[in-house]
């Protein structure tokens, strides 16, 4: 279909005509296809890329790689936890991560209209329960089917794979371990480390032997009764959301601040939310131990936990501990020190260049790996995308890890994109900063009367560049389907100016951005007395 010829092909990847082909040479993207970037030139590799890791960056990348004629291998090996959960193809949001959250997420708002529905007319029967049991079933059944897919899309788009663990042995060789013990042996011209995270541990007796992370939780066979959730992360914050949206007792164990890396005038107003709706907060207390009381599917424990900010010492018991303190990256074991990739020895993370490269130039890292990026699956899937991209089409499109949109499904869900107020007075300086911000009350609220000044909805503009918005922030109900939006349009540039102009959708709680007209600085009344 090339309207010119010749048609040329550069190391198996097709440039196209004359045209494409000089456009190629003066763009300089085909000096970037015959440099083979830290491989050694007229040598023989089994493939052309390994990409080891299963999970969202790592299957979007291979695939794109193939897309361009390229021989890939695939490694995707889940170890088990403590307690022996293990999972299929497709990483933490398909398996342990996104999808069940979301899911569970929606069986606590289906539990909340069920309340509501009364108001509206709907005559309710008998006492509503829900099934433990008949949910994971549901939820776990889903998930089987996006691994069984993941599987097929590998093979239509020419890519192979195997369920066995990745480890360096030698520059440009790797060895991969099945769960039988059979040992193989692979090389390649070039390497992308895609191995994610996994739930960190207290370190503490009884953690590993009693306590579940969110690995085991959204597979759990039963019901996790009286649950202690320990930490202030998203992870922690969204399952006890949920856990208490489906009537469990429970109570978050909080080091320090809550969502840590997050705006925290939002984050909270998510804890204070939460704790109006039933959720008990213990503030500045870790565990120090972890005893099995009873045995049982739930059993029962009992958690010691100290003071950090004095000697006090207290006690609970909980038929569940559920430990979100964070997640390690999974690079220690991967055999990275034999071929010379340099980690951050603390946290293990890689660092890389502003192509995902690390400081060996034929290895490459994508995801929950990198250091000082997003740990977000869309970042990930879209990073592994332009990488390929790069290394294999000619592109030289690079990741933007700044306007990324992210939503925290607690049970007001928190929507943000661009920069946390913190983060916008610390880079432009607090006289360069407008932010204004208003209450707002859903109209679905209303009628059940409940929850009125509690969504929230800020924009931080940045003065000297047209108050173009530089940050977008929403506590409301479906946050995650209005901030996608409003991304896009602050990829764009958005000013204020253009958000006043906009026409809102009314009633819709994504109207108040249209009309915010109330800054911070003033300190002028933004509480609402009607939808």
């Amino acid at each position: 279909m090339e309207k010119s010829v010749p048609i040329v092909f550069v190391r198996q990847s097709k440039v196209g005509g004359y045209d494409k082909t000089l456009q190629a040479h003066k763009e300089g993207g085909l000096s970037k296809l015959l440099d083979v970037k830290g491989g050694a030139k007229g040598h023989s590799y089994d493939y052309d890329l390994i990409v080891i890791g299963g999970g969202s960056g790592g299957l979007a990348a291979s695939k794109e790689a193939a897309k361009f004629g390229k021989r890939v291998l695939v490694l995707d090996f889940v170890v088990p936890t403590p307690l022996g959960t293990r999972w299929g193809l497709g990483g933490t949001c398909v398996n342990v991560g996104c999808i069940p959250k979301k899911l569970m997420h929606q069986t606590a708002l289906l539990g909340q209209a069920i309340k509501d529905a009364p108001k509206f007319g709907w005559q309710m029967g008998e006492k509503v329960n829900h099934k433990w049991e008949t949910m994971v079933e549901a939820v776990q059944n889903y998930i089987g089917s996006l691994n069984w897919g993941y599987r097929v899309s590998l093979r239509e788009n020419g890519v192979t794979y195997e369920n066995a663990y990745g480890e360096f042995v030698e520059p440009h060789k790797i060895k991969t371990t099945n769960n039988k013990g059979i040992e193989k042996f692979y090389t390649a011209e070039r390497f992308l480390i895609a191995t994610g995270e996994r739930p960190r541990y207290l370190g503490i007796p009884g953690d590993k032997e009693y306590c579940i992370t969110s690995d085991d939780l959204f597979s759990l066979a039963y019901c996790p009764g009286k649950t202690l959730v320990v930490g202030a992360s998203y992870v922690a914050l969204e399952c006890a959301g949920f856990l208490a949206g489906l009537g469990l007792d429970v109570t978050v164990m909080v080091r320090s601040i809550l969502l840590r890396g997050f705006d925290q005038d939002m984050a909270n107003k998510v804890g204070e939310y939460m704790e109006e709706h039933g959720i008990k907060f213990i503030r500045k207390f870790v565990p120090t131990k972890v005893e099995q009381i009873k045995k049982g599917t739930p059993g029962l424990l009992r958690v010691t936990a100290h003071s950090t900010e004095s000697s006090e010492e207290i006690r609970g018991e909980y038929n569940t501990v559920l430990l979100a303190i964070g997640r390690d990256a999974c690079t220690r074991k991967i055999g990275l020190d034999k071929v010379g990739v340099k980690i951050n020895e603390k946290t293990g993370k890689i660092p890389v260049n502003d192509a995902e490269q690390t400081n060996v130039p034929y290895i490459y890292a994508i995801g929950d790996v990198l250091e000082g990026k997003l740990e977000l699956t869309p970042v990930a899937i879209h990073a592994g995308k332009l990488l390929a991209r790069r290394l294999y089409g000619g592109s030289d499109i690079k990741c933007d890890y700044v306007n990324v949109p992210t939503t925290v499904f607690t049970p007001m869900e928190y929507g943000a994109c661009g920069y946390s107020e913190e983060k916008a007075i610390e880079k432009f300086g607090a006289d360069n900063i407008e932010v204004y911000h208003s209450y707002f009350w859903p109209l679905e609220w209303t009628v059940p009367s409940r929850d009125n000044n509690k969504c929230y909805a800020k924009i931080i503009c940045n003065i000297p560049d047209k108050e173009r918005v530089i940050g977008f922030h929403v506590l409301g109900p479906n946050a995650g389907e209005v901030t996608q939006g409003f991304a896009a349009a602050i990829k764009c540039g958005m000013t204020k100016e253009q958000l006043d102009s906009t026409i809102g959708i009314h009633p819709v709680c994504a109207e108040v951005f249209t009309t915010l007209s109330v800054t911070k600085r003033s300190g002028g009344n933004v509480l609402q007395s009607g939808c």
